[in-house]
């Protein structure tokens, strides 16, 4: 920091945040700056600091844009300093949906009108992304973005063989379906992977506005239309009180319907939706595949564990609106 000039000479104060196998988070004080540092823990594999190295590139570009994001402030390569690749970023102000245990804070809790702005917000910042100038901001060798859809069933297929150890019913039909159908358009732009309310913070109190998408280890160059689909693929039409929850800790009642939120995405991208039946089959069937791998490593882990009965829904649903959608029908 000091090389950098970022606080030179002040103490350093430091608190863990929160961690898993592929990275922690720190809150970084030093003088005028206050951030948050990612770093993969000493365990994970050598190839997450080049996982590192591309959330930083991706959070750098979106430095000055409209998509809600941490500012960049520095980034370190040198394994001598700390051990491994990590990125100081600005420390966002606000709160995320995963620190809730299920309830919302003040005022969301009780007043069902601001709620609906929480979700309108996370639906916005999805737009935002898909008319983010991915390649002005020098992003062209991110990912892959020719032939994206025609890789996906393979990809994902081969990626299940190698882990397999059980079946998954519905697999073999949304599989079928997904080779069957395609988008009616297809348009590549900057895609976070992960995009859920699990990923994002929002600005304390009313109105709501969104802080910060963060997490960005599965970004790329892809499919935008897919990150809405992480959102809708479980959202209920029907949000009156006791409609749920998606996701398991975010409680939809007097929120905006799954049609309401997809209307909101096509006037601020301006983007169809006619072909989001694909995307949410793909998205369900995707999401079984990639949780499949952390239940089969799961031991006694309980929150692994968890993954379990998700997987199987993800899966079914998948199936299920593949055999009764009427898209490409």
């Amino acid at each position: 920091m000091d090389s950098q000039g970022f606080g030179t000479g002040a103490p350093l104060e430091f608190r863990y945040i929160s961690g898993g196998s592929q990275n922690e988070i720190y809150e970084i004080r030093r003088g005028d700056q206050h951030c948050a540092m990612r770093i993969p823990p000493p365990t994970a594999s050598a190839d997450r600091d080049n996982g590192i190295l591309r959330e930083w590139r991706i959070i750098a570009a979106l430095d000055g844009s409209d998509v809600a994001h941490t500012r960049a402030v520095g980034v370190c390569t040198d394994p001598t300093v700390l051990g491994r690749t990590f990125y100081l970023m600005e420390f966002v102000d606000g709160w995320s949906p995963m620190q809730l245990d299920g309830a919302w804070p003040a005022p969301f809790a009780d007043d069902l009108e601001a709620r609906k702005d929480l979700a309108y917000e996370l639906v916005e910042g999805a737009a935002r992304m898909s008319m983010f100038d991915w390649k002005a901001r020098g992003l062209d060798d991110l990912g892959r973005p020719d032939g994206f859809h025609e890789r996906q069933v393979d990809r994902w297929t081969a990626f299940l063989n190698r882990i397999k150890v059980r079946d998954i019913p519905g697999f073999g039909e949304a599989s079928a379906w997904l080779r069957t159908h395609k988008p009616l358009d297809y348009i590549p732009g900057l895609m976070h992977g992960d995009y859920q309310f699990a990923n994002v913070m929002f600005r304390h109190g009313a109105p709501a506005r969104l802080a910060a998408i963060v997490d960005w280890e599965m970004g790329t160059i892809g499919d935008p239309k897919l990150d809405l689909a992480w959102v809708v693929h479980s959202w209920p039409e029907d949000t009156s009180s006791g409609a749920g929850s998606v996701g398991g800790y975010v409680d939809t009642t007097g929120m905006p319907s799954r049609t309401q939120l997809l209307e909101r995405y096509v006037e601020v991208s301006g983007r169809q939706v006619d072909d989001i039946d694909y995307y949410r089959v793909l998205a369900q069937w995707k999401l079984a595949i990639i949780l499949e791998q952390g239940y089969q490593r799961a031991g006694d882990d309980p929150k692994l564990l968890a993954f379990g009965p998700v997987i199987l829904d993800s899966m079914r649903g998948a199936a299920e609106l593949a055999a009764t959608s009427d898209y490409g029908s």
